[in-house]
């Protein structure tokens, strides 16, 4: 998955602006021969405000597919931020990653900027890629 450094520095900005809780949102963009590409970052509230995990309310995730639809965009990966932890999936992360369809990126903020996507199947990683 490409992710364009605007949109990676939108993320950062928004884990910053947001710490010490964990701040969360959607990828959106499009499939080709060349690969997925993020086009936007699609932020969401994390309505648990906490800094070790998130939630998304399912009124934001109904209204974040209906945009991406109206914009013939798809759901490329489910992105958080890690506050004060690496950039590797918590096993809570694991659990919750549920959709086998997309990424699953994370933003570390915990010794230096870390980003990085994985893609998870039934519960294990199966393929990690460094953004950042």
């Amino acid at each position: 998955m490409k992710i364009p450094q605007i949109i990676i520095d939108e993320l950062i900005s928004q884990a910053q602006q947001d710490a010490p809780n964990e701040t969360c949102g959607y990828l959106l963009g499009t499939t080709s021969d060349e690969g997925d590409i993020v086009t936007e970052n699609y932020w969401m509230e994390n309505i648990d405000h906490s800094s070790e995990h998130f939630s998304f309310a399912p009124k934001d995730q109904f209204a974040a597919l209906k945009y991406a639809r109206g914009k013939d965009l798809k759901i490329l990966a489910n992105w958080h931020s890690h506050p004060a932890s690496p950039s590797r999936p918590s096993q809570e992360d694991l659990r919750l990653a549920n959709d086998p369809t997309i990424r699953y990126v994370i933003l570390s903020l915990h010794e230096g900027i870390h980003l990085n996507s994985f893609k998870i199947l039934n519960g294990e990683v199966v393929d990690k890629e460094v953004h950042l």
